[in-house]
This record gives structure tokens, C-alpha cells and sequence, in this order.
């Protein structure tokens, strides 16, 4: 009786821990992905629209839309005196790419999202209907998460590419070294 019981609250655990572990990978509040970024998306995003890399291509070209790499930095983040981005080794991104590394976090410091807010103000001229491209790499949760912060922000003509620079990689489309912009040095 008492093996039996303790097997039983041992899968108990063993369930229960699986559980709440699935579940911090989104936060309960904003639905952001928070953890393990580089895993299967879903097929939508909230507030934007799925493009193939035909319609990312047309919509840069017709429209003028923004290309945007959410990449994450993979370094020490932005060096707080420069505003420079520690980046150890080299992206590469479709020409005319803007990069804003992390700001697909999950959870943006402060710092992080003024400077989200402010690149996506400054590229778009203010207009809130610009269309805008998001994309990071394949399997990338960092791109599905800017474009949900951004429709948060009121932006109306979001586009994201899941396939990310690994889709452009895999059709021939040149990709050319990129530098992210630099972030506000603090006070």
C-alpha cells in the first residue's frame, strides 16, 4: 500500500512539474513567448499577417515596406556608455534590413522598449499603417513575439516571415552583413 502511494505521488510530481514547466515558457499575462525562443512556431501571429518570401519581396519593393531583423544579439547586449551592441559574431540579412537585436524578448527592460518604440517610430515616419516585415530565423519565437509588441503598439501593417534569413538562405536570396542600430547610451 504505502509503494503504491508513493509511486502514485511521484507521478503526481513528475506531472505536475512537466506542467508548470510547459507553462513558463509563455508569460500567463501578455501571452509573450519568455524562454526557449528557438523552437516551433505557430502558424499566425496576433495583430500581424504571414508572408511567403514572394509577398516579403513584392511588399518591399511595391510598398516600400520596412525590413526588420529582430535577431537576438547573442552577446552582452549594448554597451551602456556607447550604445554599441557586443555582437561576437557576424548576421547576415536580406539588403535593406534594419537590425534591432532582442527586442523579442519576452520581457523588455525599459531601456529595451524605448528603444523598440523609438527605431519603429523613426523608420516608419510616425505612420502607424507603414507596412513593416518582421523576421529573425527559422523556428525563432523572437520574431512572433516584435510583432505582437508591435500591434500592442498600434502598428497596423505588420507582415512577419517565420522562415526568417534560414528561408532567404534556402532560395538563393543574397544576404549581406549587418550591423545593429546602436541603443540610447544611459544617462
Amino acid at each position: 500500500m504505502k509503494s503504491g502511494l508513493l509511486i502514485w505521488l511521484t507521478l503526481l510530481l513528475l506531472l505536475g512539474g512537466t506542467a508548470r514547466a510547459a507553462d513558463s515558457t509563455f508569460d500567463p499575462i501578455s501571452g509573450y513567448r519568455i524562454s526557449q525562443y528557438r523552437a516551433p512556431t505557430p502558424t499566425s501571429v496576433p495583430g500581424g499577417t504571414v508572408v511567403t518570401l514572394e509577398e516579403l519581396q513584392k511588399l518591399a519593393a511595391e510598398q516600400n515596406a520596412i525590413l526588420l531583423d529582430v535577431t537576438p544579439s547573442e552577446g552582452a547586449g549594448a554597451d551602456p556608455q556607447t550604445g554599441d551592441w557586443h555582437v561576437p559574431k557576424a548576421r547576415f540579412n536580406m539588403a535593406g534590413s534594419v537590425w534591432l537585436p532582442d527586442v523579442g524578448k519576452g520581457v523588455l527592460p525599459a531601456a529595451l522598449d524605448r528603444y523598440f518604440q523609438a527605431n519603429l517610430a523613426r523608420m516608419s515616419g510616425a505612420n502607424k499603417m507603414m507596412p513593416i516585415i518582421i523576421y529573425c530565423q527559422a523556428d525563432c519565437w523572437m520574431s512572433w513575439n516584435a510583432v505582437k509588441r508591435a500591434a500592442g503598439y498600434g502598428y497596423t501593417a505588420l507582415y512577419w516571415y517565420p522562415d526568417g534569413t534560414d528561408g532567404m538562405a534556402d532560395w538563393d536570396v543574397p544576404l549581406v552583413p549587418s550591423t545593429p542600430v546602436p541603443m540610447a547610451p544611459a544617462p
